[in-house]
């Protein structure tokens, strides 16, 4: 933290402008160095940028922030130049040269935001979310978590549980004063109200569905019109189709989005005996396995057959011979298009109700890890008698709410998170 760290924040060069942002204890230094000059805070400046030797690199804008009230809390510089790989190599070189200036890591802007106070741990890993997202969805559930959401609702329980331990802090220091004998009256229905709510949100979808997409797996026996089937979802000739049995040996996976909805679809070896044949009983073992982890099944074969809860479809209906289905959900060809669109509009509706709303703020397994453990220590704290043990179930949920928070936090998870970060961020 006492290094000052530049690095390129805007898109791989070469481009119209390149910003290169510069945080750290020596940020006005360097950009003296390469300006010659320090420009009013916070106002943009026309400078020629030159390096050591007084060489010419570019003619940019420069931005002069001094910390704290900046994205890292830190002096920060930005130097808004020419989008060029030569320009902007030759920008990085000079900085490089500078003493005590160093190539930031990945996501090392974020962290030092994290370390100064600037975002908390669940608003960082919003904001890992938010780069990361593809889709719509992704884009408004990500900015909510990355824009504080989840955070003040976590920082009000947090607060409430404090105020109850006081009370009960009170009675076990001073149970042998008059003016404080008991707790107030109402303390476990404030416990039993708090942890109500946090199970609401244990009850929301996850993020991990919304960030990998609805998984949808296409199953069935051999030569139902899978793999053609997952073609026309993804629209692509990913899967290879043929009329000869057991060609889709492995579990073919494909992302793609509908009306801003991210969907993961997977084609499957046909389900049958395998016998002897090695290679097939692996790819069978496999599609059973996709089958297991679905959050749902298009099953194409004999009604009736398929998992529990999944889609029947009558597939091929071009053909005489296609599948015969009397409570089929979904009639579909996928050689002709016939049904595909409403089996769409029907995917759409449901992966929409399955995952996070528009604007909610969904947990990830760490948060919904930390939250379980705080439901789990508030109900045993309310069905406790011994104020000892009522207190040790507070404490507990409190630290969950101080680790969601990242008041508590080990290297090592800081270092996995901050590293899905891009170098400039």
């Amino acid at each position: 933290m006492t290094d000052t760290i530049f690095a390129l924040s805007s898109g791989a060069p070469p481009a119209a402008i390149g910003v290169i942002r510069i945080s750290g204890p020596r940020a006005g230094a360097a950009l003296e160095a390469l300006a010659a000059r320090l420009p009013g805070p916070r106002h943009a400046s026309l400078a020629k940028l030159r390096d050591a030797r007084g060489g010419l690199l570019d003619e940019a804008l420069v931005l002069w922030l001094p910390g704290p009230g900046t994205e890292t809390g830190e002096d920060v510089a930005e130097l808004q130049c020419h989008g060029g790989r030569a320009i902007i190599g030759a920008i990085e070189t000079a900085l490089a040269a500078l003493p005590g200036l160093r190539r930031a890591g990945p996501g090392e802007f974020t962290r030092r935001a994290f370390a100064n106070g600037r975002i908390d741990l669940a608003e960082a890993e919003g904001l890992a979310d938010l780069l990361e997202a593809e889709t719509e969805l992704q884009r408004g559930v990500a900015q909510a978590m990355a824009g504080g959401a989840f955070s003040r609702v976590v920082s009000d329980w947090r607060d409430r549980l404090l105020l109850q331990s006081a009370a009960l802090e009170a009675v076990l220091d001073f149970a042998d004063e008059d003016d404080v004998t008991t707790l107030p009256a109402d303390f476990m229905v404030r416990i039993a109200a708090l942890e109500r709510e946090i199970a609401t949100w244990l009850a929301r979808p996850r993020a991990e569905a919304l960030r990998e997409g609805y998984r949808v797996v296409i199953a069935g026996p051999p030569n139902l019109g899978k793999s053609t089937l997952f073609n026309v979802l993804v629209e692509a000739d990913a899967a290879i189709a043929t009329p000869i049995p057991g060609t889709t040996r492995d579990v073919l996976t494909r992302p793609v989005a509908y009306s801003g909805v991210p969907f993961l679809f997977a084609d499957t070896a046909g389900l049958h005996d395998a016998a002897g044949d090695e290679v097939e009983a692996i790819g069978i073992e496999r599609a059973l396995d996709a089958l297991d982890r679905a959050d749902l099944v298009l099953w194409l074969g004999p009604e009736g057959e398929g998992p529990d809860g999944a889609w029947e479809i009558a597939s091929q209906i071009d053909r005489g011979d296609g599948t015969l289905k009397r409570l089929a959900r979904h009639r579909i060809s996928a050689v002709t298009g016939a049904g595909i669109d409403a089996l769409r509009a029907d995917l759409v509706t449901t992966a929409r109700a399955a995952l996070p709303k528009p604007g909610e703020a969904a947990l990830n397994e760490r948060q919904h890890g930390l939250l379980r453990d705080a439901v789990r220590a508030l109900g045993g704290a309310r069905h406790e008698n011994d104020p000892l043990l009522v207190a040790e179930g507070l404490r507990v949920a409190r630290v969950a709410f101080d680790s969601l928070l990242g008041r508590t936090a080990t290297e090592d998870m800081l270092d996995t998170l901050f590293g899905r970060f891009c170098i400039g961020k």
